[in-house]
């Protein structure tokens, strides 16, 4: 354990994290095979696993469906400018890292508002020298405050892609999520995108109901499923790209070695092009 993660008495450690309550963030890192969660985290994330087995094909399935749109708007669609709300805790194939590889120069906001993420933060700065990253700490419920620290980075005069993957589940109120959604579209100039992830209970999650209930009694911060019907108003607005709006797992990805379509999982993703 580092020292940026040392706990005192209480639970908490020195940087304010409270280790006796499972996070997301955490959680998901677990799932993703991440060395950076506590025990509390291991026990809830090895829970759901037991409930839901393919957990862990759903939190690969979306870090990759990262990379794949990441590398679609820094290249085919030319974007060099990527605003990433609920960012999680750094991994392999970062937006920065994925969209410096094609496009050196593009530049890079990270926001969330998780202390461990906050401790890790470093490791989302580390840019190209022709490019920039930065990082907020904010929750996505404050847009105002996202905006305009942002634009310290991020020219809003160009096209800047809005990365929302796996975080606006964390609204239940879908007239709220709805709102923020439009305000941050609002904010960037046609030829922006949207890219999106949210988990759902189609799409072979219809068993996930139960453990999402399970999920939200154990852990921080409270979670939501959404259909297919509800995501696609978040983005009715947009022009979507094709395969539209489909499970993550599909969306632009290879077939398997033997000519078989990836798997679904019950996690829709979906890429949009601000008209």
């Amino acid at each position: 354990m580092s020292q940026s993660h040392r706990v005192n008495d209480g639970g908490r450690t020195q940087s304010g994290i409270d280790t006796t309550v499972a996070h997301n963030a955490r959680v998901w890192d677990f799932w993703l095979g991440g060395k950076d969660n506590y025990q509390i985290d291991r026990e809830i994330g090895e829970r759901i696993r037991q409930m839901v087995p393919h957990i862990d094909a759903v939190a690969r399935a979306d870090r990759a469906f990262l990379a794949r749109a990441t590398r679609f708007l820094a290249g085919e669609a030319g974007i060099r400018q990527f605003l990433d709300i609920g960012t999680g805790l750094p991994t392999a194939n970062n937006t920065h890292e994925v969209a410096q590889a094609t496009a050196p120069e593009s530049r890079i906001v990270y926001v969330d508002n998780d202390p461990l993420v906050l401790v890790h933060a470093r490791a989302l700065l580390t840019s190209n020298p022709e490019g920039a990253t930065d990082y907020i700490e904010a929750d996505l419920r404050e847009p105002e405050k996202i905006l305009s620290q942002a634009a310290r980075t991020l020219d809003f005069d160009k096209p800047i892609a809005i990365m929302l993957l796996g975080v606006v589940n964390f609204i239940p109120d879908t007239g709220q999520a709805q709102t923020i959604i439009d305000r941050l579209l609002a904010a960037v100039p046609a030829g922006s995108y949207l890219a999106l992830t949210h988990p759902t209970t189609e799409l072979g999650g219809e068993g996930n109901v139960e453990a999402m209930k399970f999920y939200n009694e154990h852990a921080t911060p409270k979670i939501c499923a959404r259909t297919g019907a509800e995501i696609g108003r978040f983005v009715e607005q947009l022009e979507l790209v094709e395969p539209g709006l489909v499970s993550c797992a599909m969306w632009r990805a290879e077939p398997n070695p033997d000519g078989s379509p990836p798997a679904r999982v019950p996690q829709y993703g979906v890429v949009g092009r601000k008209p």
